[in-house]
């Protein structure tokens, strides 16, 4: 009786979808939002996409752009299901599709995603006229953004930044909180419904002299209060979500998709690495 032919490393059952966070894109400028990621869990058999959805909005929104997106995956590939992975906001955004489409997804994955929210630097009483004039300068980069990526989504600047304050998440997480942990910085369920649940992020906002993506992330860790953990914009233990892969990986929030450019602490696991694991992981669990 003959082998069935051996499959390869990242040869997932079910297509990987990589969904971007705040300000994310496919690709701009020559610039890869994923840098090689998608290429090097395709090289080993995974079969990836790379989806855009506003890049400035709220999870819900973001993930109603991204269902058709998903279905129309689904009708290429012919998969059932897909493995949803999303960074940063893109984190609420793949776990809101899980929570209203489960029927289209098999994983949920996030990294350094805004699970239980980010330190807030909007001040509580800005009068409307304030509001209006801040969305409106908010807007300028994400409509720029869109602008050169050829896509036309309605952007909301204000109400992506609310999204991601702990208020906010907290009741967004009432709503969709599967694999949310039950303590501030413990592990939530493996599996609800039939989906798996995993995360992963890094805990260092500057990693590399030569990467000047540190300067931002650098920047970033100052809104958090001294002593907590972070990647320069999303707090290690809101990043936990399922089974918690790492959450002190040596990388800044843009390290952990590869950006830019690859530029990374070369003492620390090349995220890559990283990525071409989770895909294995996925596929020895069925996925």
């Amino acid at each position: 009786m003959s082998k069935p032919p051996a499959t390869g490393y990242t040869q997932t059952k079910y297509p990987i979808v990589l969904t971007h966070g705040l300000f994310g894109f496919d690709d701009i400028l020559g610039i890869d939002y994923w840098y090689k990621v998608p290429e090097t869990l395709r090289q080993d058999g995974a079969d990836v996409y790379v989806t855009v959805v506003a890049n400035a909005n709220t999870p819900e929104i973001r993930g109603e752009q991204l269902i058709p997106q998903v279905e129309q995956i689904l009708a290429i590939t012919g998969a059932e299901k897909v493995n949803l992975i999303g960074h940063s906001l893109g984190g609420p955004t793949v776990r809101y599709v899980a929570s209203v489409r489960p029927d289209l997804v098999a994983s949920v994955t996030t990294v350094a995603g805004v699970n239980r929210g980010v330190p807030s630097s909007l001040p509580d009483d800005l009068s409307p006229a304030s509001e209006q004039l801040l969305n409106t300068f908010g807007n300028i980069l994400p409509n720029l953004i869109d602008g050169i990526t050829g896509v036309d989504f309605e952007q909301d600047y204000l109400a992506a930044l609310r999204s991601m304050t702990p208020e906010q998440s907290a009741v967004f997480n009432e709503l969709h909180g599967d694999g949310i942990p039950d303590t501030e910085c413990g592990e939530g369920a493996y599996e609800v419904n039939g989906i798996r649940y995993y995360s992963w992020s890094g805990a260092q906002p500057t990693t590399n002299v030569l990467d000047p993506s540190d300067i931002l992330t650098a920047l970033g860790a100052n809104n958090f209060p001294e002593g907590v953990a972070n990647d320069g914009a999303v707090g290690s233990c809101s990043s936990r979500l399922g089974m918690v892969i790492r959450d002190d990986f040596s990388m800044n929030h843009l390290d952990e998709v590869n950006h830019l450019f690859g530029i990374h602490d070369l003492a620390e696991t090349d995220p890559l690495t990283v990525f071409r694991t989770h895909a294995n992981r996925l596929k020895e669990a069925g996925l």
